[in-house]
């Protein structure tokens, strides 16, 4: 290879944006000439590893846009503390067919139970598979639709929020919400219904869902379109934090 046509190559490389074929072409030009690779062989190699090195920093990028407070896997989840969750359903989520099929994942329970790390973990699933994923405390929901509903961008906010395959609002329930506050959660709802997915979790049940939204119509109507299409995991397990605690206390009375 003449010094013109390595260097017309490298050029092309950076214009086409082909960053690791670049970062690796010398190493491996070399180790296919000592093993004598052939041109389909060598190919195949390059555009491999350019494919892994962009799927692996898409990855990253959707990850920091999702905006997840922590980041934990199915795998960190010890379902041997809460047995009520049932692994096949875990298992069946972790595909992601859920996504394609529109449906939306409901996890109830007390605090603690692991409701958020679930959440998460099967978010991380679901981003693997190349689906726009975006974290939501509920809380702050409200406040940014209340916000964008004062400034006249509601429907912008809306349509934000409902583009993404798969939204999570954590921790309905732990505080109640005047009318307009569960008015405009019912617009999202609605306009996210069987377009997208949505996993929610709350610390109340759904007979509770009316006093959480100051409204027993509109609760009825949220609950509706969230359940016409979904998987309910209701988790009857100890708190975590309950359990560590314990741990803590232990050792330290051990060593009194």
């Amino acid at each position: 290879m003449n010094t013109l046509t390595y260097d017309r190559l490298y050029s092309n490389l950076e214009r086409l944006k082909l960053t690791k074929i670049a970062e690796v072409l010398d190493n491996y030009l070399e180790r296919a000439n000592k093993e004598n690779l052939s041109l389909i062989e060598s190919l195949d190699y390059l555009i491999e590893t350019e494919r892994i090195n962009k799927d692996e920093t898409s990855l990253i990028m959707r990850t920091n846009v999702a905006g997840f407070p922590y980041r934990k896997t199915l795998e960190q989840f010890d379902f041997s503390f809460q047995p009520s969750i049932d692994i096949k359903t875990i298992n069946e989520l972790k595909t992601a067919r859920f996504i394609h099929n529109q449906e939306n994942i409901l996890l109830l329970g007390p605090p603690g139970v692991g409701k958020t790390h679930l959440a998460i973990a099967i978010a991380m699933e679901v981003l693997k598979h190349k689906f726009s994923t975006y974290y939501i405390n509920c809380h702050k929901l409200i406040a940014q639709l209340n916000k964008a509903h004062y400034e006249n961008s509601l429907a912008v906010k809306l349509k934000t929020l409902s583009k993404y395959k798969l939204l999570i609002i954590d921790e309905i329930g732990y505080l109640p919400l005047d009318k307009q506050g569960a008015n405009l959660f019912f617009q999202l709802i609605s306009n996210r219904y069987e377009k997208n997915s949505t996993i929610i979790t709350s610390n109340k049940s759904f007979g509770d869902w009316g006093e959480i939204f100051s409204d027993n119509v509109i609760a009825s109507a949220i609950l509706d379109r969230l359940l016409h299409h979904s998987t309910v995991i209701n988790i009857k397990g100890e708190s975590y934090r309950l359990k560590e605690r314990k741990k803590m206390f232990s050792r330290g009375g051990d060593k009194n």
